[in-house]
């Protein structure tokens, strides 16, 4: 593993939840810090892998909710690595898909810090992963787009090209979508996709209290609020969520042989 050198910042990607999508970089990383500045998406079995003697600080950002400032977060990181510590910073996900990443390595690189850039898995990939969903398939898709379900100011993303959305991707995965996810569906609909193109979301990905719920995307919205989705959640759109009853982790072999079956009866009739 590379050294941690004191006065110098890791940021880090934690992964969605589950303490084992760490990676060695990740696990390397908790071991050896001395502050470990983390956000509201890090779990209590991932924190518990400080090393001893690591100072915790809470910086969580949730929408809605009373939140640490970006810019007293990043003052913080220069104030303790100009002091000498080996500062992590520790991100749920990915911290540079739609996570300010690289906003923070920027502040870090103006003021002089060094720092090192470790990704994370992100919650798209995991959080499919984990319901029996793999996000490609090459009999389905050779292309996904990431789309992000907020502006920086917390209002629906309004300047997307939606026609080229609807028509550019077999497949659309919205994070933080769940606000807003009524008038993205619309967007899309509006833009000729169709009203049952399948929709799964996935909120909590591969914690304990993960919920997955399958739709469609015009009820998406309506089915969401009416089973108690909650924040983190991930949407995912399009065919590859059908591949769920063939791999769904929970299901019996027998059931899963059936699926497979059925999903290749109906590739033939396509």
């Amino acid at each position: 593993m590379p050294p941690f050198e004191p006065g110098s910042v890791w940021l880090v990607g934690a992964g969605p939840g589950d303490p084992g999508l760490l990676s060695l970089l990740a696990f390397h990383a908790l071991g050896e810090a001395d502050d470990i500045v983390y956000d509201a998406l890090v779990g209590e079995g991932i924190l518990a892998l400080a090393g001893t003697g690591a100072v915790l600080h809470h910086a969580g950002k949730r929408g809605g909710k009373p939140s640490a400032k970006q810019a007293d977060i990043t003052e913080k990181l220069i104030e303790l690595a100009r002091s000498g510590r080996k500062v992590l910073r520790l991100k749920g996900g990915d911290p540079f898909i739609f996570g300010r990443g690289g906003e923070e390595a920027l502040a870090l690189a103006a003021a002089g810090v060094p720092f090192r850039l470790v990704p994370g898995i992100t919650a798209a990939v995991a959080g499919l992963a984990y319901a029996g969903i793999p996000i490609t398939d090459r009999r389905v898709n050779s292309a996904v787009t990431f789309i992000t379900g907020h502006e920086s100011g917390g209002g629906p993303p309004e300047g997307l090209d939606w026609p080229a959305l609807a028509t550019g991707a077999p497949v659309l995965i919205l994070y933080m979508a769940l606000k807003h996810l009524a008038w993205m569906a619309e967007r899309l609909i509006d833009a000729g996709l169709s009203p049952d193109t399948a929709v799964v979301l996935i909120s909590k990905a591969t914690t304990q209290d993960q919920h997955i719920l399958e739709t469609h995307l015009a009820a998406a919205a309506a089915d969401a609020e009416a089973a108690g989705i909650e924040a983190p959640a991930i949407v995912a759109i399009g065919d590859v969520v059908d591949l769920r009853a063939a791999l769904d982790p929970g299901a019996t072999p027998e059931a899963r042989a059936r699926a497979v079956l059925q999903l290749g009866d109906s590739r033939k009739n396509e």
